[in-house]
């Protein structure tokens, strides 16, 4: 009999949980991609606000994917087989209407998109903003373009580091 009552509640549980899976009305949702294209910003046409420099260090690597290899290889120029480490000027847009990342930080050099910051240096960067009462304004930096290298017979990928503060404490 107890065994009975055992397997009666196990069948009841079981019928609840899948009955509330096949039911559940929260679904989620994939993110918009207009067209099949990948979001990318627009920098506006006002000047930075801001100038950063922590002294040509070059700490802060931009996180960049493979579809800005393209524009990071023609930024870098024709350097051989060696590295490159092409210097240039970096504006940094805080990017709001980002739907993947709320608190993004795009990087920008010569008017083309080329990365982004990482989240924790974003948030930071956004930080060091608000101290500067510039919230939601451009500023630039000091950026070099780096890699792309020979290496076995390939190229290596190029990097983008920015001359501010280390933002990822």
């Amino acid at each position: 009999m107890q065994m009975l009552i055992s397997l009666l509640i196990i069948v009841a549980t079981a019928a609840v949980v899948y009955a509330i899976i096949k039911t559940n009305p929260v679904k989620a949702k994939p993110l918009p991609l207009p067209s099949g294209v990948p979001y990318e910003p627009v920098l506006p046409d006002a000047a930075p606000a801001l100038r950063w420099s922590d002294g040509g260090r070059f700490m802060v690597e931009v996180m960049t994917e493979s579809r800005y290899q393209p524009t990071l290889k023609a930024l870098a120029g024709d350097h051989g087989d060696v590295a490159a480490a092409k210097h240039y000027v970096a504006t940094l847009m805080p990017d709001d209407r980002n739907a993947y990342e709320n608190l993004a930080v795009a990087v920008f050099i010569e008017g083309r998109m080329v990365g982004y910051l990482s989240q924790k240096a974003a948030v930071n960067f956004r930080e060091l903003l608000r101290k500067k009462e510039a919230v939601g304004q451009l500023s630039s930096c000091d950026a070099q373009v780096r890699g792309g290298a020979a290496w076995q017979g390939k190229r290596l990928q190029y990097v983008v580091v920015l001359d501010v503060e280390p933002l990822e404490k």
